[in-house]
């Protein structure tokens, strides 16, 4: 086996928690290590996946049922995060950014760095500059301010 799968798994990890560290530092409870953790591990069962796929004899192994299982137990991951509290939901945010977390994981697993590279960067965007601009203007908006 050579070094690549490692080095796939360790760019899951480090894009999977630049994203978590943002979250971290909001002072949200799913953080950098919570992201990183859930990136890596969806590349990691991509690529077992892509390991086991040649070695299958039989043609009805569909290398898509990793990903799509993946998807769903995200989901019920990011179930746990959303919090209704105070008749207001929380962590709807940290969820959806689980859930991107999970694709970035993927997207790693399969090779295509490029693509998990500027949804780690647009994401970021979204949690930072969207952020502020939805606290900065939207909340006042809605609190009647």
């Amino acid at each position: 086996m050579t070094t690549e799968p490692f080095i796939l798994l360790i760019v899951a990890l480090l894009l999977g928690s630049t994203l978590g560290l943002e979250r971290s530092l909001v002072g949200k409870t799913a953080g950098f290590r919570t992201f990183g953790l859930v990136s890596m591990g969806s590349s990691l069962f991509i690529l077992i996946a892509k390991f086991i796929i040649p070695t299958v004899d039989t043609f009805n192994y569909d290398p898509m049922r990793m990903a799509a299982a993946i998807v769903l137990g995200i989901g019920f991951l990011c179930g746990g995060v959303i919090i209704f509290k105070d008749s207001a939901l929380t962590g709807l945010t940290t969820a959806a950014g689980l859930w991107v977390a999970a694709g970035i994981g993927m997207a790693v697993g399969y090779g295509l760095l490029s693509l998990a590279l500027f949804t780690t960067i647009a994401t970021l965007l979204v949690f930072s500059i969207f952020g502020f601009i939805e606290h900065r203007f939207v909340s006042k908006r809605i609190n009647g301010q």
